[in-house]
């Protein structure tokens, strides 16, 4: 049993878990999803982590009073090859930690960068990872215990064509693209989107919103390759 924490902050964090567990269908992987709301959540049974989407200023205060986000950084500086999948918000969180913590990624990053919500977007973008190939595998979608269910996706809306991805922008980060160091894995024109450090990746759009599951099997096949290593 593979183990993936998610961090239940805010965002689509049903969405996640919703792309997680169909993924894992498809890759005949058996997999727990843990919702991490504090810091005794986030043990060293957790094999990688989803930090989602939302504002990353809430999020920081939002966890200080049961000590989500230390648990998770100490997780990460423990079990430094495990990986970990950071989207929007989540990639900010990778890129500049509190606590006077190094950086988990080499990537400066700009809150909002793009503008308010009103500038949020779609568009295709163009990402280095192989194309999942999906069995379009249905999830129950029964409501949690606050009676919240992951948004409907349209798999022929969300499809991408050929290698590009369907980029969902919104209150979008943005990398600083002189300060990129690290690998390169998703770009929006000229614009980088997405980079992975080591056994971390970090996107500034929504792939939980769409039908397209390649990031999410990246973390799950990352999974398998580095369990039961630290």
């Amino acid at each position: 049993m593979l183990r993936v924490g998610l961090a239940m902050l805010q965002g689509a964090r049903h969405e996640h878990e919703e792309a997680l567990l169909a993924s894992a269908m498809d890759m005949k992987l058996d997999v727990e999803i843990v919702h991490l709301r504090s810091a005794h959540d986030v043990d060293e049974t957790i094999d990688a982590l989803v930090l989602p989407g939302g504002e990353s200023t809430a999020m920081r205060k939002a966890s200080s009073s049961e000590g989500l986000l230390d648990g998770i950084y100490s997780w990460m500086e423990h079990h430094t090859n495990r990986p970990v999948l950071g989207t929007c918000a989540g990639a900010i969180l990778l890129a500049m930690p509190d606590g006077g913590r190094l950086p988990f990624i080499q990537a400066g990053i700009s809150r909002n960068a793009w503008g308010r919500q009103r500038q949020s977007f779609e568009a295709k973008v163009e990402v280095d990872l192989p194309l999942h190939e999906s069995s379009n595998v249905k999830i129950t979608r029964t409501p949690d215990e606050f009676g919240h269910t992951p948004l409907a996706v349209d798999p022929q809306k969300n499809e991408g064509e050929g290698e590009s991805f369907p980029g969902v922008f919104i209150r979008a980060p943005r990398f600083d693209s002189e300060s990129v160091t690290c690998d390169i894995i998703a770009r929006f024109g000229d614009e980088i989107v997405g980079v992975i450090d080591g056994s971390k990746c970090a996107v500034t759009f929504h792939p939980e919103l769409t039908a397209d599951r390649r990031f999410h099997t990246w973390l799950l096949q990352r999974m398998v390759d580095y369990v039961p290593t630290n």
